[in-house]
């Protein structure tokens, strides 16, 4: 009912770190102190980017509790919630994302905004901004049901219950919102600060950004940690929820690396700083991926800014209500291909039509490194390009487009796997909107290695959503664990809880599906993770599994080709990689898969972007026995195999030290004409050249080393 749930129904979704009242977090009180003692292990905490504030957690488990994100069995549509309050004769507005229409939850004679309550036209789940009651669409239905029978013009915010909190739960909140309060009290304003002070901490706040900027935004400095403390004030009494601490260090290139920790968690901060200072009456707001890059907006250029909780990773539904009052919202969320990417994805949330983007550039990096080379913010604002097209465009349209492949290759090729590099010289990198194809034997371990696959991606930030069909998600998580830690857990269990409270914090989802399913049904889920959690890489094993309840054709050929199209289809249209897992047809044990091997017609491989194949040999019992054979890379052409090693301890997969991959390009036509031309001669050459060694070595002595002396002997 509350924040992390959405509509009743199916449950469909499953995510590994749910929020706080779902898996509560007990933090030890002697976790953060405001004296010396505690200093060395908050700044450990920083040093490695953590985003759990405590180093200490005792963990809690209540089984009765939902720990599942849920969709509803008949998806609702815009249509069907307009139709709905016109029979309940309730007035609304089209707006841009949600519809809104008058709270039912504040007395209409104390009503400060016409329509304070909003309702997402793509889940049906609402916010009241007056009071922050929110719920799923059945929720505000049956409030508006007991309006009407009970005759009443509005309802107590307290008339939608959420799960009782327990008292460990209780007790966390209240010791969160007590380490916020102690922060921020001992914070120091920059104005209050000694101009020694104030220098040495200009590592992470530029000369570029004035005292007076960081004022208006309320920053401050926590001085034990160095960090800058930027507030999160929300509610009806603007009261402090939470807070983000960042620190930076000077890497060995001379780059900023900047690290944060938010109280709450990440998964609980909803914070869209800069929101308090915006007026009602503004009608247009530039939309940042750093609280950095919106002081830098709002300095240069005087436009209201506000930076999102999670950067270019994620924009939450529950902030949109937030954004509707803005009739043109630029999103400018950082300098490189992968916030572009992220600016066109989240133009869709916010609507096409009043939303401009500015493209990373040389000239138009983000907004705080434009602002200390001396570019002009207004400029580029003004500059940047409107988010809608039109259906058929010209190369001068697209001439920008190009040259910004052409200057990022490094990024356009993609996000790089750290544990597999001969993967990446082969597909150059796991790219969005593509459509990758996995087969392999039976039993060779297809499901392990693309977890570990996808578990890499993951851990680089790419939000993934895994289907896994033929194994429940106890027994995939617990690979993935494993994978995780590089060690098996159930010899050291006194390391779980560590491991696991890492692996929580990963951006990483399950379908609660297990069997055969609808591929409709699927769907549907997929659009949803995509909605709502940005889901950037979906794993879906396998295809067989999916193929028990379509009745489009007796054929089972055309059944998969239909759901192979939709994933197609799926991938293009939301720009998130899907990896489809496919069983091969049967094949002699002597015999290497091909690209012909996956079971079905071609329509797999034709629609697929890369076709990946895990080759074993089931003859050999010796390392070396599995390699990963790339057969078609639509990106560059580049295909070939390597080896691999299967560690059973870790479950992982890894290349041998000394081995060395096979890479090939397909060949031109006029090239492989040329080879054909050049083949006969050579041959004949190299038949001359062994004749004549032959000859010569029948002729001289031979010099063999004699295995029980060790000396040479000269045979003749």
């Amino acid at each position: 009912m509350w924040r992390g749930l959405l509509l009743k129904g199916t449950t469909c979704l499953l995510q590994v770190g749910a929020h706080k009242f779902l898996h509560p977090r007990h933090f030890s009180s002697q976790c953060f102190k405001l004296n010396r003692t505690s200093e060395a292990p908050w700044n450990q905490r920083l040093g490695r980017a953590s985003f759990i504030l405590s180093h200490k957690v005792i963990r809690s488990y209540k089984k009765d509790t939902k720990s599942t994100v849920e969709i509803p069995s008949s998806p609702i549509t815009v249509t069907d919630i307009k139709q709905y309050l016109r029979s309940k004769e309730i007035p609304f507005h089209d707006g841009y994302s949600c519809l809104h229409i008058p709270s039912i939850f504040i007395d209409s004679s104390t009503r400060k905004d016409s329509s304070s309550l909003f309702v997402d036209k793509t889940t049906g789940q609402f916010l009241c901004k007056d009071t922050l009651v929110e719920g799923s669409w059945e929720d505000l239905q049956d409030c508006l049901e007991v309006m009407q029978k009970e005759e009443q013009n509005f309802l107590n915010p307290h008339v939608l219950l959420g799960y009782p909190e327990s008292v460990e739960e209780q007790e966390e909140r209240e010791r969160e919102l007590r380490e916020v309060q102690e922060i921020w009290s001992s914070s120091v304003p920059f104005t209050d600060l000694p101009e020694d002070d104030s220098l040495e901490v200009r590592g992470i706040n530029p000369h570029a950004i004035s005292n007076a900027t960081l004022k208006k935004f309320g920053v401050k400095l926590f001085k034990p940690t160095k960090s800058l403390v930027f507030p999160w004030f929300g509610g009806p009494d603007s009261s402090l929820k939470g807070i983000k601490l960042l620190s930076a260090r000077r890497t060995d290139s001379g780059e900023v690396a900047y690290n944060e920790v938010t109280v709450p968690r990440c998964s609980s901060y909803y914070n869209l700083f800069g929101l308090p200072l915006v007026n009602c009456l503004d009608s247009e707001v530039v939309l940042t991926g750093r609280e950095l890059d919106t002081l830098a907006v709002s300095q240069a250029t005087g436009l209201p800014s506000v930076a999102l909780p999670r950067g270019a990773s994620c924009l939450p539904p529950v902030l949109l209500p937030y954004l509707e009052q803005f009739k043109r919202v630029t999103l400018w969320l950082g300098g490189d291909i992968r916030s572009w990417e992220a600016s066109k994805i989240f133009a869709r949330k916010l609507g096409l039509r009043r939303c401009a983007l500015v493209r990373p550039g040389e000239f138009q990096p983000c907004p705080l490194e434009a602002l200390s080379r001396g570019r002009n913010l207004s400029h580029i604002v003004k500059a940047s390009i409107p988010a809608a097209h039109k259906s058929i465009v010209s190369f001068k349209q697209l001439r920008d487009d190009v040259y910004g492949e052409l200057v990022n290759m490094d990024q356009v090729a993609g996000v790089k796997w750290t544990r597999f590099p001969e993967l990446n010289r082969l597909l150059k990198g796991h790219r969005k909107g593509e459509l990758t194809v996995f087969t392999g034997p039976t039993g060779s371990g297809k499901t392990t290695f693309i977890s570990e696959l996808a578990l890499d991606l993951c851990m680089q930030g790419v939000n993934t959503l895994w289907g896994s069909f033929e194994i429940n998600n106890v027994r995939l998580a617990k690979i993935m664990l494993t994978q995780f830690a590089m060690q098996r857990l159930e010899e050291k269990l006194e390391q779980y809880d560590f491991w696991a409270d890492r692996f929580e914090e990963l951006p990483l989802y399950f379908m609660a599906f297990h069997g055969q399913q609808n591929i409709k049904t699927v769907l549907d889920t997929m659009q949803h993770a995509v909605y709502l959690y940005d889901i950037n890489h979906v794993v879906i094993d396998n295809l067989q599994f999916m193929m028990g309840h379509e009745n489009l054709s007796v054929d089972r050929f055309a059944v998969q080709d239909h759901i192979i199209g939709v994933f197609r289809k799926f991938a293009t249209n939301s720009c998130c990689h899907v990896t489809l897992i496919i069983h091969p047809r049967k094949e002699d044990d002597d015999r290497e898969l091909q690209t012909a091997s996956i079971f079905g017609s071609a329509k797999a491989s034709q629609e697929a972007d890369n076709v990946l194949i895990l080759q074993e040999k089931k003859l050999v019992t010796c390392p070396g026995r599995r390699s990963l054979q790339v057969t078609k890379n639509r990106f560059d052409g580049d295909v070939g195999v390597f080896p691999l090693d299967f560690i059973k301890p870790s479950l992982t997969f890894s290349t041998p030290l000394k081995s060395k991959h096979k890479l090939r390009k397909v060949p031109s036509k006029a090239e492989s004409e040329e080879g054909v031309q050049g083949d006969v001669p050579k041959k004949d050459e190299g038949k001359k050249q062994k004749v004549e060694k032959t000859a010569k070595a029948a002729k001289s002595p031979q010099a063999v080393k004699s295995p029980a002396k060790g000396n040479e002997t000269t045979r003749e």
